[in-house]
């Protein structure tokens, strides 16, 4: 049977660390702040910020947050951006996604401060992310696969990683980081030819593809980590991965579970982020 690479252990080891870079800003003054902006009431959105604001408290970093109604205009929208732009005393700012709007979400985007982008959602932090230099974040679901890499001990260099989904939010960003640490990466999508076999040659295999359950046990090969990435709902309202978890745990070497894995540690990484902004400010 598969080691199950849990979230928890992760989130909980990187959470120590930071109280403690907390504590040392606070004696220096200086209060990490994170700005949450939401646009209406979406059941997801409150789901995900009542668990940001509980790891954000444990951890001891302060959270604002700017609620809109949902038919806000787009100058509302973007007033809101620039008094967190302006204001010294917030270091990151977290704005919920995707908006009703779409253009309202991409005048937004393209306001906010890439030092304060702690989701990687502006193209001043994708640019650092590809290039490896300037301001802003990496996306936090790519950062946290990384993390959990890096916590059960996974040395990426020279390892053949193969990434399913080739999106800006997931696919394309951890494809940079992953090389970063000179892993050798192939990118997969739905124009692949056959794209089981070439899953199956991957050392390491990642699954961003947004599609519940895609991945069985032919895309996989004995020796192989598999961390999922997606988080769907089945046919029975269960919540469930982009990896068919039954089929593929006795058959890989260690893989992430959904709910319980990457999705466990996004909202520390978050954190993360907002305390490594904070301390670029002294």
């Amino acid at each position: 049977m598969a080691e199950i690479l849990k979230g928890a252990p992760v989130a909980n080891a990187l959470t120590d660390k930071l109280i403690e870079r907390v504590n040392s800003l606070k004696a220096k003054g200086v209060a990490p702040n994170l700005a949450l902006v939401r646009v209406g009431e979406r059941g997801d959105d409150l789901a995900y910020e009542r668990g940001l604001m509980k790891r954000c408290e444990k951890i001891g970093v302060k959270v604002e947050n700017f609620v809109l109604p949902a038919d806000c205009r787009q100058e509302e929208l973007l007033d809101t951006i620039r008094k967190i732009n302006e204001d010294d005393g917030i270091h990151g700012c977290l704005m919920f996604r995707p908006l009703r709007n779409k253009e309202d979400e991409q005048a937004a985007c393209a306001l906010l401060s890439p030092e304060k982008d702690v989701d990687c959602i502006t193209t001043g932090s994708l640019a650092a992310v590809f290039t490896g230099s300037g301001a802003g974040f990496p996306p936090c679901t790519a950062q946290a696969c990384m993390e959990i890499l890096d916590y059960y001990g996974y040395n990426l260099q020279g390892k053949r990683v193969t990434v399913i989904g080739r999106s800006l939010v997931i696919g394309k960003p951890l494809s940079m980081m992953l090389q970063g640490k000179n892993a050798t990466v192939t990118m997969c999508h739905t124009k692949t030819v056959d794209l089981p076999g070439t899953c199956r040659n991957a050392e390491i295999l990642i699954v961003a593809a947004g599609k519940a359950n895609v991945v069985d046990e032919t895309y996989t090969n004995p020796n192989q980590v598999v961390i999922d990435v997606g988080i769907n709902v089945d046919s029975e309202g269960k919540l469930c991965g982009d990896v068919k978890f039954d089929s593929v745990e006795s058959e890989v070497a260690a893989v992430t579970p959904v709910p319980g894995g990457v999705g466990t540690v996004t909202s520390t990484v978050l954190a993360k982020h907002v305390i490594d902004a904070a301390e670029k400010t002294l």
